[in-house]
């Protein structure tokens, strides 16, 4: 079955960036030039899906607003010459067709904004990437993750190599049993266990493409850490189902998690020193910082 409907959660309160976020949405702090979430849609446009579920809260109303069109500000850019900005506000309104809903549920967790989008994706299987957080690859990561749906009819999540020690007290990481090269079958994930308790290697979040049969799991899944729902015990669930669930190690891609502070910083450097406008007199300024 073609994935046709990308799922993109962006309910959360995103408390660790207060108070900066009490008016504004998380998925909306710029990188550079563009928010975090309109990388994420970029993404799922370059691996050939188009209609975008975006789960939004009452608070996120300025994520509906950057994806549609303003005709006052393209009326007023088009009076002072300025066409380029003019075209790329233009550009960002075509990206996708955007489909809104409000999370209006009182359980709280990850799970349950992916749960919200059942009526509108149907009894079809479908992609979720998180609006905070996004992978750079060629190919685009959830196009990777589509070859390995196609080969292999089964759930997919994508998946990075951690690099550091920290790290596996942060992420989902997986009992895994290869399959191919940079695919894997996923036995169990197990919630940031530690480096020395960690199975294996590799952190399973951010991308994943998921069968219809996970809603009815997430509505029966009692409570987990917190009181909350979370989608890794949904997978888990899924997979002791019998439900094949493969991991998918992303070739030539760059992780950017832009859901903490520290991270978020980091990948606004980042871009800004490659930026084509202003990226080498950003690095000279930088050289020069008395730190």
């Amino acid at each position: 079955m073609e994935i046709k409907k990308v799922v993109i959660p962006a309910a959360g309160w995103g408390t660790r960036f207060l108070p900066q976020v009490k008016a504004m949405p998380k998925e909306m702090l710029p990188v550079v030039d563009k928010p975090v979430i309109q990388y994420v849609v970029e993404e799922a446009v370059a691996s050939g899906i188009k209609d975008i579920i975006i789960i939004t809260g009452w608070q996120k109303r300025a994520i509906e607003d950057h994806f549609d069109r303003s005709f006052e500000l393209e009326k007023y850019l088009e009076s002072i010459g300025k066409i380029k900005e003019l075209n790329q506000i233009k550009e960002v309104a075509k990206l996708a067709n955007f489909i809104y809903i409000r999370q209006k549920n009182e359980r709280y967790g990850n799970a349950i904004p992916i749960l919200m989008a059942e009526t509108a994706v149907g009894n079809e299987f479908f992609a979720v990437l998180w609006g905070d957080e996004f992978i750079i690859s060629q190919p685009p990561r959830l196009a990777q993750m589509l070859e390995v749906y196609k080969k292999y009819k089964g759930a997919v999540i994508s998946a990075v190599e951690l690099e550091t020690e920290d790290q596996f007290s942060r992420y989902g990481i997986p009992i895994i049993e290869p399959v191919d090269t940079n695919i894997f079958k996923i036995k169990k994930i197990i919630e940031k266990p530690g480096s020395k308790d960690a199975p294996s290697k590799f952190a399973s979040h951010g991308g994943y493409i998921l069968p219809p049969e996970i809603f009815e799991i997430i509505k029966n899944l009692k409570p987990g850490k917190a009181g909350e729902i979370w989608l890794v015990e949904a997978i888990n669930e899924l997979i002791r189902k019998g439900f094949p669930v493969y991991g998918c190690k992303i070739k030539n891609g760059e992780y950017y998690d832009t859901g903490n502070k520290i991270e978020y910083l980091k990948t606004v450097i980042e871009f800004a020193i490659h930026h084509p406008e202003f990226g080498n007199e950003f690095k000279n300024y930088l050289k020069n910082l008395k730190i």
